[in-house]
């Protein structure tokens, strides 16, 4: 299934993101952004018989920001982040999935208004520690997303050519393979990859790696992708097109993709969403 993330509806709350894209077509939604509201998982849940809901890292919005890090240092970002989480993983059951994901994590705590663009330089964790801290982590929140019937995806990093310069190092965990396999080798049978093409094609530029090798090393533990282009020096989430590099080298046998293009009217979104699913050769049911 195609999957349309609410991800580009920051203004309004996902409830109602997610009425404007089922009034269009759309019965297949990621929730992964929009404004707190009190009463969210009860709006959503009286939409489960129009739709379909996948709940993605920063989902639900929590009333006072924060950057999710399961690597941080900081007892409280740590402990944030598991709460999130699991709260996160309980919603997934509330609304009849039984998949969530959420983004590796960083070798510092970036600030809110810092993701997505460039990261001030600041003292890293030691890689190993940090990679050793998220493991653990990861595998808490496994042993309760099992108990709750639910699979977990890690998402692979971003890694701009900004953010690469800034640091001359790379802050940030799972842009690679190596680092991926390693941590899928660290971890249960219940958690997988979820591959942004997207970041791949950034993280690939900036550290000089073949994104397909990525794809084809990673393979057997990628359960779903996200869709989105760009110029390659940052992640965008521009439209997808019919030469967009990375059709051949997908996975059709998943039933978990999800466009993340922002900037587009719901309409423009059912055309993306038709362009994926003429290039998949498959249907929406």
């Amino acid at each position: 299934m195609i999957y349309i993330s609410t991800g580009g509806f920051h203004k309004i709350d996902a409830f109602q993101a997610s009425k404007e894209l089922i009034d269009v077509g759309c019965n297949f939604i990621e929730l992964s952004a929009g404004k707190y509201s009190e009463s969210l998982l009860v709006d959503l849940k009286s939409l489960t018989s129009s739709a379909r809901f996948k709940v993605h890292n920063y989902f639900p919005p929590p009333k006072l920001s924060f950057v999710l890090n399961l690597a941080s240092l900081n007892s409280g970002v740590a402990n944030a982040s598991l709460e999130h989480i699991k709260k996160a993983i309980r919603w997934t059951t509330e609304l009849g999935d039984s998949t969530y994901s959420f983004h590796a994590g960083f070798l510092m705590d970036p600030k809110v208004e810092e993701l997505g663009r460039k990261v001030k330089p600041r003292v890293l964790s030691n890689r190993r520690e940090a990679l050793s801290r998220f493991i653990e982590r990861v595998n808490q929140i496994d042993d309760f997303a099992q108990i709750h019937g639910v699979k977990i995806l890690i998402e692979n990093n971003v890694l701009s050519a900004n953010n690469f310069h800034n640091f001359n190092s790379n802050p940030f965990l799972m842009t690679d393979a190596d680092e991926c396999i390693y941590v899928m080798n660290q971890t249960s049978s219940n958690v997988k990859l979820l591959v942004d093409v997207a970041h791949l094609k950034v993280s690939a530029s900036s550290l000089g790696f073949d994104p397909i090798i990525f794809l084809t090393s990673c393979g057997k533990w990628i359960e779903a992708y996200h869709l989105s282009d760009n110029d390659g020096t940052r992640d965008s989430n521009e439209s997808i097109s019919q030469d967009s590099w990375f059709w051949p080298y997908l996975r059709r046998d998943l039933n978990y993709y999800s466009l993340e293009v922002y900037g587009l009217s719901p309409k423009e979104l059912i055309l993306q969403r038709d362009l994926a699913l003429s290039n998949l050769d498959m249907k929406n049911e």
